[in-house]
């Protein structure tokens, strides 16, 4: 056996076992260990230096921080810039990162963008508003001070904060013969405006670190769009010449930072044999093709959101369950053997709208995808993380799209997450520990963990 301390505490390696045992060995952990505890923050962030916030990577397919694994347990809050724009709201915006950094969250997806709307960081095309621009810079800073990365989404496929209906609007405003939403993804000027607005957040510097978006480790990636659709062309051509000209256009900007699509996660024409895994027969029709997209150039790491109540049903029931779980595992197949990249799952959730709803079903959705990013994470898979779908802080019912977690009013809930934070937590440190010792992930990934108490 082998002592190994770990912020403080004595854990011992070198005792065999199957992966249930570890479980059970990690919550003892958990349950013991002031380091460790569901109540307090998962990472002191105090103790980690700047020269340890570098640059996310990717190897094989894998995620990476300073040549060691590292595993992604995240959430969404996309109206970070729009309330930070506000003195009198931008404390949520430190009160969400506290929250989350507190059950251990380490990454956080965002919008950076609000197109020609209320609070408009792009007002017209390559006009922007500075105070905004500014609350953008005030999200990347307090996401650093709490230790949290953030991937930034840059335009919206949904109308919501504008999307590529605004930049159509633009166009027709400019006499651009336009009459599609989808020809935001094949007209010429449509894409230069997309690729000022990817140009200007890049090379934004920062107002209050002084250092350029494109080259702070904060931003964990940069997201091509939220949730592209091309409806127009089911066979999936417009948009994956679309993905393939704007991820290496990000690439020639920004070379160290990884890009990832954005995308739902819809099998099309590329891999017929997979549809059978697409929720409906609708989800072939809307132009994205998950594994050909993910092949295009520039493309680091693949996305895949889980809305079963949306897809399949509303009704709350025990399908939605084995739909996430077949679904994760069709992905995560498909990312090793296929693409040999990671796969973060970045939106997931269940509203308090859906008839049958009950927290319950939520901490067993939630524990469903958790569980199954770990099976594939202890075999060295390319389940490399998840991102629920979303977290609030309290006092904001009325941005509440159902899918709000409170994690104050969820302590169930909040318990859960914090698990998961811990166990990738200490995957993270054994992977590195074991590594160090050339020993492959796999079996660092088998071995129990001992807490001396």
């Amino acid at each position: 056996m082998l002592l190994f301390d770990y912020m403080g505490t004595n854990v011992v390696f070198g005792f065999s076992g199957n992966y249930e045992q570890i479980e059970t060995m990690v919550e003892e952990v958990l349950d013991h260990s002031p380091h460790f505890s569901t109540s307090q923050r998962i990472y002191d962030t105090e103790h980690v230096e700047d020269d340890e916030w570098q640059m996310v990577e990717t190897k094989g397919n894998q995620f990476i921080v300073n040549g060691q694994p590292f595993y992604v347990n995240g959430f969404n809050t996309y109206w970070l810039m729009v309330l930070a724009a506000d003195q009198s709201t931008r404390g949520k915006v430190s009160e969400v990162f506290q929250q989350a950094s507190s059950v251990g969250l380490t990454v956080c997806r965002t919008w950076a963008f609000n197109d020609g709307q209320w609070r408009a960081l792009q007002k017209s095309p390559s006009v922007y508003d500075e105070e905004v621009f500014k609350a953008l810079d005030f999200v990347v800073s307090e996401a650093k001070k709490y230790k949290i990365r953030l991937i930034l989404s840059l335009v919206n496929n949904w109308d919501a904060y504008g999307g590529k209906a605004q930049y159509v609007k633009w166009g027709k405003a400019a006499g651009l013969n336009v009459t599609s939403d989808d020809e935001f993804f094949s007209h010429p000027t449509l894409r230069s405006y997309y690729k000022a607005h990817v140009k200007a957040v890049l090379n934004r510097v920062n107002t209050l670190t002084n250092i350029t978006y494109k080259d702070d480790p904060t931003v964990f990636a940069w997201e091509l769009m939220n949730e592209p659709r091309c409806t127009s062309d089911s066979s999936g051509d417009t948009l994956q010449s679309w993905i393939a000209e704007m991820a290496v256009y990000v690439k020639s900007l920004d070379a160290k930072h990884l890009v990832e699509i954005g995308l739902e996660g819809f099998y099309g024409p590329s891999a017929p044999a997979r549809a059978q895994f697409n929720p409906n027969s609708y989800a072939t029709q809307v132009g994205t093709d998950f594994i050909r997209n993910h092949q295009a150039l520039g493309v680091d790491f693949a996305s895949v959101h889980i809305y079963a109540d949306s897809w399949i049903s509303q009704t709350i029931s025990d399908a939605h369950l084995q739909f996430t779980t077949s679904w994760m595992e069709a992905h995560i197949e498909d990312a090793e053997k296929y693409l040999g990249m990671p796969v973060i799952f970045s939106e997931f959730g269940v509203s308090v709208k859906d008839p049958g709803y009950n927290s319950s079903f939520r901490d067993a959705l939630i524990s469903t995808v958790y569980k199954t990013v770990l099976n594939s994470t202890k075999k060295g898979g390319s389940g490399a993380g998840s991102l629920l779908w979303q977290l609030f802080p309290d006092g904001m019912d009325s941005m509440d799209d159902g899918y709000a977690i409170v994690l104050a009013k969820s302590p169930s809930t909040a318990k859960l997450i914090s698990l998961h934070s811990s166990r990738l937590a200490i995957l993270n440190s054994m992977c590195s520990w074991k590594c160090n010792w050339g020993c492959r992930k796999k079996n660092a990934l088998e071995t129990i963990l001992y807490h001396d108490l």
